[in-house]
Formats: C-alpha cells, structure tokens, sequence
C-alpha cells in the first residue's frame, strides 16, 4: 500500500477523529480541510444538535424564546454532544449557575431533577425513592415513578 505525498499524517482513525473533534467539540480545523466549508458544516451540526435539544427541553427553548439558539450555541460551541437530554440538563443547570434561567426552564429543572438522577457525567436514572424540589414557590414532587410540579392557588 502506498502513502499519498499530500496526506496528513496519522492513521485514518486520528485523521478522523481530529475531523470529529473541529465539527462537534470546538477542536481545531484538521490540516487540509479549507476552514470556510468546515466552518459552515459545524454551524449546521449545532443548529440540528439545538433542534434535538429543545425537543428534549422545549419549555426551556420556549422560555429562552428568540435568544434559545444564540444560547444554546454559545454554550454547546466548545462542549462536545451527550445527547439531547444530557445536554439540555447540563446548559439548564450553567444558565442557573449565572441567575440567567427562566422561570419556566426552572420548573422544567426541577420536574425532571425530581424526577431522574443525573450527576453530569452519566446517563440520567430514573429515582426510586420519592423526590421533592422547589422552584419559584412551586414543588416539584416524583411519588411511584412520577413527577409533578405542585403551585399555591391564585387568589
């Protein structure tokens, strides 16, 4: 087998890697490639990868409202994918950390904390002992499997 003179170096299998690294985590353009297109095809790679998140999360999306894509790109622009569920948990608790959550992204927290266990690294579980959380004056309660958010009465 022989080895073209224009190739990088590497095995298929680092080039490849390297390739996946510059379109989903924030790596560096691998030699060779031209970094408009690469640009463009990363773009549309975290437009899909806020679809899938707020499919996962759509009262956060909804709250978040006209900022939810500039938001989520921010955010996920140097952080690779661990799925629309993950990630949507994962930019839902950094937006609380910064006082920037929305109330209704916040109930959406708290019902699925209440609801699952995730620790940030591992796929969420679902709790098997009950589970209370607040929010904004609202409880967020899972009892036998499922979750609630409980509000005062308007008076």
């Amino acid at each position: 087998m022989t080895t073209d003179a224009h190739e990088p170096p590497g095995t298929l299998a680092e080039r490849q890697a390297r390739l996946v690294a510059a379109l989903v985590a924030g790596g560096p353009p691998p030699p060779g490639f031209a970094p408009a297109p690469l640009a463009a095809a990363r773009a549309a790679l975290l437009r899909k990868r806020a679809g899938e998140v707020a499919r996962h999360w759509p009262l956060l999306a909804a709250a978040l409202g006209p900022r939810w894509p500039s938001a989520f790109l921010t955010w996920a622009a140097d952080r690779p994918t661990g799925g629309g569920l993950r990630d949507g948990w994962d930019l839902a608790r950094a937006l609380r950390e910064r006082a920037e959550l929305p109330p209704l992204g916040a109930e959406e927290l708290a019902v699925r904390e209440a609801a699952l266990r995730y620790d940030g690294r591992r796929a969420p579980r679902p709790r098997r002992s009950p589970a209370v959380g607040r929010v904004d004056g609202a409880v967020a309660v899972q009892l036998a499997g499922r979750a609630r958010l409980l509000r005062p009465a308007r008076r």
